[in-house]
């Protein structure tokens, strides 16, 4: 498929353990490549589809099948939407995270260090706060916590003391903002570092890590049973929470007890180590190098 191409497809279905009648959900519609084959494995279950990208509301109209439905909201208000379309219970949840090719491949949306656009990188266009935005509003100590946290920039101190002088004259494009902190690394280490920026940046915009931790802690309440949480992240910001909860019931890595000091956790792991893309795949789409996929039962 053009618009993306999905990451450990077989590896992720194969994870949901589908049951033909039953209820899921792909919280990262995208090019719905993985809800596809998902429908393929469905008789009389039901499948819903959440993405907040303009975008994906158009492509989302391959998909005919009576047994799907599209949410055009971010995953974080899934048990929201689910309830208003009177699902309580799910018997799956897929997230593939990140951002998807088409995204990163279409230059006016500010996505890529590879196109000179306008620093946008929202997901959900509607959405008011930019890159732009962030890079000529933010305070320097505001900076250098984004970089430090989000992209685990060694010299964020710096990075950030670099962007708040050099923004007297507004820096609006991903050229500009290249050009004005190229000198912070030997050439290189250019790439990488102009990714893990880039990175932080996105986050911040899209409230990735926000979003996720609201994803993880709803699954809880919405997956039934025996059901199956299937997430594939691509950095370890987003795989330490989803290790978290799978480990120790908590998104944050604090293991709950009950009153008997038994641990209290509502998953417990299929696989215990995460699973990575096969050489093939990393040579049909290196884009998967970074990919980690975990799954989880609901007990």
């Amino acid at each position: 498929m053009d618009y993306h191409q999905p990451v450990l497809l077989d590896e992720s279905i194969e994870g949901l353990a589908i049951d033909p009648d039953g209820i899921y959900v792909d919280a990262t519609f995208g090019g719905g490549g993985h809800s596809k084959v998902i429908l393929e494995k469905l008789k009389s279950g039901k499948l819903f589809g959440f993405d907040q990208d303009e975008d994906v509301l158009a492509n989302s109209g391959f998909i005919k099948s009576s047994l799907f439905t599209f949410i055009p909201v971010n995953f974080r208000y899934m048990k929201k939407y689910l309830r208003l379309n009177g699902v309580n219970n799910v018997d799956g949840i897929l997230a593939d995270l990140g951002v998807s090719s088409h995204q990163i491949d279409t230059p006016t949306r500010g996505f890529s260090t590879r196109f000179d656009a306008e620093l946008d990188m929202r997901m959900d266009q509607k959405t008011d706060l930019t890159a732009k935005n962030i890079i000529n509003s933010y305070d320097e100590a505001s900076l250098q916590e984004l970089f430090g946290k989000y992209g685990e920039i060694r010299n964020a101190k710096t990075l950030a003391s670099v962007i708040v002088k050099t923004r007297r004259r507004p820096i609006n494009t991903v050229l500009q903002f290249k050009e004005s902190i190229g000198h912070l690394v030997p050439k290189r280490w250019q790439n990488k570092y102009f990714a893990q920026v880039f990175q932080a940046l996105r986050i911040e915009v899209n409230q990735e890590i926000n979003a996720l931790e609201e994803l993880l802690e709803q699954s809880e309440d919405l997956i039934s049973v025996g059901g199956r949480l299937v997430v594939i992240s691509y950095h370890s910001l987003e795989d330490r929470l989803v290790k978290n909860l799978i480990n120790k019931g908590d998104v944050q890595g604090e293991l709950r007890k009950d009153f008997f000091g038994n641990p209290l956790c509502p998953f417990k792991p299929v696989v215990k180590k995460p699973v990575t893309a096969s050489s093939l795949e990393l040579e049909s789409n290196p884009r998967s190098r970074s990919a980690k996929l975990r799954i989880a039962e609901r007990i």
